[in-house]
Formats: structure tokens, sequence, C-alpha cells
């Protein structure tokens, strides 16, 4: 293996000078060529002839090779390699063309190497190689070049050492003297190999021109070698330029702003500015924002440098910059995936809500076996104090996140969720962003309490602006007005609440995942209380369980008396009553500890608030008990009907609704076409009015599904015959007296057993959603469905008729 020798070689332990024969480069052409010589690898150039250049050789084969071409005739051909890195050497890693060469001296090496100086003589081909072993020896071929002496050759020879002689001015690898040798060049094939074998180019594109035998294209291949070279150094030149302008422009800048910190300083100015600008870049280094925030947090502090303290545009830039470095960009707290530990302090703090438990376990189940899962958004739905907003404090207590919450009631600007714009006075970030900086995180569980209550007006729309926020396919990259950089939500848990979904824009509520909380029976408000109510509020009124007694009786009649409710929040205040009552006893030192009994509620809270007035009001023929869907949960309504002498008119009060008047008219219809079927007697209907009338009128009603309710109200009224007690009922009815399903069946079964109704009528169609109603409802309840209106009569009347078929009924067994 040989490599090209640019140095002048080091010390050597044995020099061999050998004479050629030759005067000088010109008479090469008289050298009579051997037909056979040993053929040397050259790895990284290419030897032109009349070139001289110094070749290294190291390995055991090419060492055999220069010491047989020493002992002979100092004639070897030297062949490039087509691959420079192959380490063994075959014939065809070798090119055909090279150039036959004389060892004009040799420096043995004290490694054991050897450098010798060659002389291109001829260009040759190899036709054949005769020797692989220890070395490479072929047969070759002597090649003559092909020179037309025509102006075309003259102008490409000249065109080419003038492009060469400029580009020896432009390169600082090319020494000056080269300009002299080309301007001594006669010969245009020698001037083609002289420039080709000094242009910084691949071995392939020298070995190109090497196998260039005619001269002119020679040349028109070394013309093209030398453009292509002088672009690059001219692109080099224009680089260094530039480099250079920016350098100074640089120092320049340097040296002003140095003038400029002498003036501040004289001014009393400078060291503050100074220390401020450090801080604020160590903070920006240390926020770990994302590539767009942290350049935009750059060019504000570089603009922030250049002001004066006292421009107003300092405070704003200066508050700009605080909220940046202040934001959670990368701070993230470590959930706790242990979901055995989140099941119990899901259920430390809460009863029941099961749907909502299994859910956020359900979420930590799959968060831990996807790191990066996005944050869910949930929305829970259900009566005022059901545990809606508290449960949010939960779910954050119990995968170890922080907590933000967030009340959206009566929000109307839009600028409250999205931040005001920074060139308006005053201009603050939206509470989401701020949210985000108070807790100092950027995975907290972040609560929007009472969405159903949004507003809109001329200031915008919250709602739409909170389209981006509850959007996982958006909210990686909201932006804040304010912040007017994307910043990422995905990693947030959002927990919505809502008493109701109407009011909520249809695009929002598609966005979130809906988990309803229902109302809680008697029996589990009575554990709520135990378990969770009473020793809150005997905490919070410096009581102990030895101080104050409250019995079982006296809850349940808490319950049912001074409560009407499907949450527990007026029940809470009740026995936060009870415990002030008693800690005014214990204080004045009249009493050492208190027992409350359900005889001592009189005393204590004041008459009953509440009666069980369903067997009173159904006991009159004309009353019917009827079943609706409320805010609160679920109540129960007693639908009163009477005649007087008319025109056959139907009246109707009590603030209705256009839907739930045009079920009372097709209820009339109905038992009008069919009053023999039902066994009514009463014939004369175009001779009195009849009155519908839903007591509570000041509370807006509609909906169909007091239909069946009002029809066994004129079904009564015309009978003569009181409905039951204990039955209630809920159903559209048809003009063909067929009963239809309605909705809110949960609330409206619950409603009922804080009523005290044993027995509820409800839709054959309805039977499917009984698997939401709490197993202690089912048991306690009996439930009939029925298809018809004529079905129900047996049921709500308590008459067994002939020939009809019992109708399903679930019981309390």
């Amino acid at each position: 293996m040989s490599e090209n020798e640019s140095k002048n070689p080091p010390e050597a332990k044995e020099s061999t000078s050998l004479d050629v024969g030759v005067e000088g480069a010109g008479k090469a052409d008289k050298i009579k060529i051997p037909n056979e010589m040993p053929v040397l690898p050259v790895r990284d150039t290419v030897v032109f002839p009349s070139m001289v250049a110094a070749l290294t050789v190291s390995t055991e084969r090419d060492l055999k090779l220069l010491n047989h071409v020493l002992a002979g005739n100092r004639f070897l051909s030297l062949v490039a390699q087509k691959d420079k890195e192959a380490k063994v050497v075959k014939q065809s890693d070798l090119y055909s063309y090279s150039t036959a060469a004389v060892v004009l001296q040799m420096l043995r090496m004290p490694d054991n190497s050897a450098k010798m100086l060659v002389q291109g003589i001829r260009r040759v081909r190899i036709d054949e190689y005769t020797q692989t072993d220890p070395y490479f020896k072929a047969r070759v071929t002597v090649l003559e070049d092909t020179l037309e002496h025509d102006m075309e050759t003259e102008a490409l020879a000249r065109n080419a050492a003038d492009q060469f002689i400029r580009m020896i001015s432009m390169a600082p690898s090319l020494p000056e003297e080269l300009k002299i040798a080309i301007v001594n060049i006669d010969s245009p094939s020698r001037l083609a190999d002289m420039i080709a074998s000094h242009l910084n180019v691949s071995i392939a594109e020298k070995q190109q021109v090497l196998e260039a035998i005619d001269v002119k294209a020679r040349l028109q291949k070394v013309t093209a070698l030398i453009t292509s070279e002088m672009e690059v150094l001219e692109m080099a030149t224009k680089i260094q330029s530039q480099v250079k302008s920016e350098m100074e422009k640089g120092q320049k800048e340097y040296y002003l702003r140095q003038q400029l910190k002498a003036i501040q300083e004289e001014l009393g100015e400078g060291d503050e500015r100074t220390v401020e600008v450090k801080e604020l870049t160590k903070k920006i280094e240390e926020a770990k924002m994302s590539p767009e925030a942290k350049k935009e947090a750059e060019r504000e502090l570089s603009r922030l440098s250049k002001m004066s303290t006292a421009s107003a545009e300092y405070t704003v830039s200066r508050t700009y910059l605080d909220l940046m470095v202040a934001l959670p960009w990368s701070i993230s707290t470590t959930d706790n995936l242990d979901i055995q530990a989140a099941r119990k302090v899901l259920d430390e703090d809460h009863y029941d809500l099961e749907k909502v438990k299994e859910r956020i376990l359900e979420y930590l189940a799959v968060r831990k076996l996807k790191q990066d899962m996005k944050g869910p958004i949930l929305c829970f739905v259900g009566p005022p104090g059901t545990g809606k907003t508290s449960i949010g404090m939960s779910i954050a207590r119990a995968i170890g996140r922080k907590f933000f919450r967030m009340s959206l009631g009566g929000v109307r600007d839009e600028a409250e969720i999205r931040g005001h714009r920074r060139t308006y006075i005053g201009a603050l970030p939206g509470r989401i962003i701020q949210g985000l900086r108070k807790v100092g995180s950027n995975n907290p569980v972040f609560m929007l309490d009472e969405i159903d209550k949004l507003g809109a007006d001329f200031r915008g729309d919250p709602s739409a602006a909170l389209l981006e926020v509850l959007d996982p396919e958006q909210n990686h990259a909201f932006s804040d007005h304010y912040l007017d950089v994307p910043f990422d939500l995905t990693n947030v848990m959002f927990i919505t609440t809502a008493n109701i979904l109407d009011p909520i824009p249809p695009a929002l509520k598609d966005r979130m995942e809906v988990l309803e909380l229902p109302g809680y029976t008697a029996e589990e408000k009575v554990f709520i209380a135990k378990q969770f109510t009473i020793p809150k509020q005997l905490k919070e009124h410096g009581l102990t369980k030895e101080q104050i007694t409250i019995e079982d009786d006296a809850i349940k009649a808490i319950i049912s008396d001074y409560t009407r409710e499907a949450g527990i929040r007026n029940l809470e205040r009740e026995i936060a009553h009870i415990c002030r009552k008693a800690a005014k006893n214990i204080a004045s030192g009249e009493k050492k500890s208190v027992t409350v009994t359900a005889d001592q509620l009189h005393n204590l809270l004041g008459p009953i608030k509440f009666f069980s007035e369903a067997a009173e009001r159904t006991s009159e023929a004309g009353v019917a008990t009827g079943l609706a869907w409320t805010q609160a949960g679920g109540d129960i309504l007693f639908i009163e009907a009477t005649s007087m002498p008319g025109t056959g008119k139907l009246m109707l009060t009590g603030q209705l609704g256009d839907v739930i008047k045009e079920s009372a008219q097709a209820a009339m219809s109905y038992i009008r076409a069919k009053s023999t079927k039902l066994g009514i007697t009463f014939k004369d209907f175009n001779k009195y009015d009849f009155h519908i009338h839903i007591p509570a009128g000041a509370i807006p009603k509609d909906g169909p599904s007091a239909g069946v309710t009002m029809a066994m109200a004129l079904i009564s009224l015309l009978k003569e015959i009181p409905i039951l007690s204990h039955v209630a009922m809920t159903g559209e009815i048809t003009l063909r007296g067929r009963v239809l399903p309605v909705g809110g069946i949960k609330e409206k079964v619950l409603a009922a057993k804080r009523a005290g109704i044993t027995t509820v009528v409800l839709p054959k169609r309805n039977e499917k959603d009984l698997v939401e109603v709490p197993e202690n409802a089912k048991k306690e309840l009996q439930f009939v469905f029925v298809e018809k209106v004529d079905d129900m009569l047996p049921i709500v009347f308590g008459i067994k008729e002939p020939g009809k078929k019992k109708k399903k009924i679930f019981s309390k067994t």
C-alpha cells in the first residue's frame, strides 16, 4: 500500500539515490518502457506523467515489490485503488489505466517502512496480470496522446492556465510558485496533467483525466473541474467575508454596550438592570420551555434590556417575563399508581359514587401501563349536595396531584378563559394559565365548577373558548392571548361539574365524558351522616364523641321531617345546628354530655318542615300522585282534577309548559273516546268544564311524563273512586291510550322512596332503566310495568277486574 507524502520526510537511517538517466521531464518520451513491470496500488492519489510524487510503503507485500524494483530497472506501474479503505487489494479493486514511473530516491525509515520519490513517465494500460504473489506484476501497453494543434486546443489550454492561476490566488493551500510553473509549460498535455494533479477533487475524477488520451477532451475535463472548484472557493470566500463582517459587528456591539454600561453606572442605573437581566436569563434556561416559548422569552428579554426602567413598557415586559419563567413548562408531579391505595383514599372521603371511583381507578390502571396517556376530561352531573366538587379534591389526593378549582358560575367574559392581549392596560392571563402558575405543576386536577352556569354577552362566549381547553386533540397547543405562545394542557386532568346538561352547548358536551351522580336514599344518608357528616361537624364545633351522641332514629327523623333533597347539604346544616345547640349547653356548664333522640328534634330544630302527605292528598277522588324529575334530583307531584257545570272546556293551571298542556288534552281525549271501556258512566262531558291543577304554581313545569298521572286523576274523578295513597306513576300517554317511556327513572324512583311510596307504575319500555336504581330502593319498592292506560286501573284503584292478566311486578322479595 502507499500514500501521498506532502511533508518533508523525517530523518532516515538509510538513503539510496538512483539516477534515472534523463536530464529533464521533456526527455521522458525517449525512455524505453518495458512491456512487463510490477504494479504498485496507490491508495489516495493519482500520479500523472512528468509529475514527481513522494510515496510511503509499509506493508510486507509493497516492500518486496520495492526491493525488486531497486534491484532491477527501477520501473513500476502506479495504479489508483477504487476503494481506498480496502485492506486486501484484489485485481478488481484497481483501475485498468495507470502511470509508468521510475523510482528516483528511496529512504528506509526506523519503523521498517520506506519512503520513495517517484517520477511519472508515460500513460499505460494494464492488459493482463501475470503475477499476483508476492506482489502484482502485469503486461502493459504504452499509450500515446492524441493531440491536434488547432485553435480550439490552444484556447482550451490558455483558458485552463488562466483559470488555474486565478484559483492559485484564491486557494491558500496552493503555493504562488505554481503560477510560474504553469506559465512555462508549453505542452497542452503536460499542462492538463499538472493542473489535475493539484486540484482538490476525488480520485475518480483525477482517474478520468488520466484515462483521457485525447488531449482536447482532457483539457475540457480539467476546465470543468477548475470551474467547479472555483465555485467552492468563491462560496468559501463569501462565507469567510460574512463571518468577518459578523465578528466586526459583534465587536462593535460589544464596544457600544461597554460604553452604555459605563454611562449607566455613572447614572446609577447599570447595576440593577444588569442583575435583573442575568437573573431572568438564568431563569429562562432553568424553566425548560418549549422552543417557541423560549424564543419569545429571549426576544422579550432583549427588548427589556434596552428599555429604560422609567418606561411604562418596562413594567409590562417584566411582568410578562415573570409569568413565563414561573409557568410549569416541564414541572410535573409523580402520579401515585397504587390502585388499592387510591381506592382506599376515595372510600375514606366519599360513600358510594361507584361510577366515579371506578372511572378514576381505570384511568390509573391505564396510566400504569402507558406513561404518556393524555389526561381525561370528565363531567360530573347531578343534583346539588351529592359531592361533585369534593370528589375532585379526593381524586387529586388519591393520585398524588395538585388541585385547582375554578368556578364558572356567572362567567360571561371570554378573557376569563383566554386572557387579555398585552396591549391593554391591566392585561392578565386567563384563569387556566393563572391556575397552572399557582399550583406549579403541568399535570394538576383542574376542576371547572358549575359549567352549566356559563353565560355569554358582548364580551364573548366563554363556553366557545372552552372548546379548545377541553378537547384532547387541540389542547396540546392551548394559546392564551396574554401568553401568546402555545402551552401543553394534555397532562391536565380536567373535571367539570353541572347540575343539568341542557344549558351546556352540544359541541362542548361532546368533548366531555359524562358521569351522573344520583341522589341518595334515606338509608344511604344515614350511613353518610354517621361515617362522614357527624364526625366532620363534631370536629368543626370542638366536640367529642363522649360529649354528644346523635341516635339513628334522630338521624332518620331529620332526613324525613326536616330535609327533602337528593343530596346531603341540608342534612349537614341541620346536624351543624344540633352541634351548635349542644356546644352552647356544654360551654355554659348546663350539661356535660348531650344525647339527641327523635323526640328532642322539635326543641332543637323547631317544628317539622315536611310531611308525608301522600295518604292525605289522595284520600279523595280526582287526585293522583305523579313523579317528576327536577334539578334537585326528583320529586312527587299531586295532580288534582275537578269538574263544574260548563260547556266541556279543559282548564290547566300551575305554570305549565306547552308539552304538559298537550299531554293533558291527549289524556282527556282518550278518556272521552274510551269511557265505556274504562268503566266510566259519566256521559254529559259537554255540560261540564274540567279543571286540572298541579300545585306549587311558582315552579315552572313541563314535559310529557305527567300524561298518565293526569289521565288517572280524571278517571278517578269520573269514576268517583280515590287512587291508592301508596301508588305513584309516570309515563307519556297517546290518544290510543298507550304508555310511552320517559326519562329520569332513577331520580323519580328515589323521590318516590323518600315520599313513602311503596308501589311505582312505570312504562314497560322503562324496565331496562331499573339497572341504575340502587339495590336497597329496589328491595323496598314494588314496580309495575304497563303498556296501556287501562292496564293501570287495577293497580291504582286496587280493584281486581275479571279477565285481566296479572301484570309483571318487581316486589320487595
